[in-house]
């Protein structure tokens, strides 16, 4: 039973970070860092935790991966991905999920993506 769940959170993951390649580099950046940080500290989640969350990221992979084909039919200037939260999901978060999320929105918003991007050419090491 853990093997094939090693199997799928394997699979998840590397579908996440394919999906991310399409998106624009600063986003990408961001995006798989956070997975990374997600999935590192969701290694030794219950089962039950184990499903949810496989559960969640497996829909945020088919949202994403259904968003980023579409830019790539129809290029827009400034495409929208994600989803909003709802209510009912934000009420659902623990305090340590509200802080990561938190945090995560800072990171995103910050100035001219300020974070550390060595995708980015102006990069600076």
């Amino acid at each position: 039973m853990a093997a094939a769940r090693l199997g799928r959170v394997r699979a998840l993951y590397k579908r996440i970070l394919l999906v991310h390649r399409l998106l624009p580099p600063n986003l990408r950046a961001l995006g798989d860092r956070y997975v990374r940080e997600e999935f590192r500290r969701n290694r030794v989640a219950g089962v039950q935790e184990a499903n949810r969350f496989l559960e969640e990221w497996e829909a945020y992979a088919d949202l994403l991966q259904e968003q980023v084909t579409q830019s790539v039919m129809s290029p827009v200037q400034s495409a929208p991905y994600g989803a909003d939260l709802t209510t009912n999901k934000l009420n659902n978060f623990s305090g340590e999920q509200i802080g990561q999320l938190y945090e995560l929105m800072q990171e995103a918003t910050k100035p001219n993506f300020e974070f550390n991007n060595p995708d980015d050419p102006s990069h600076k090491k």
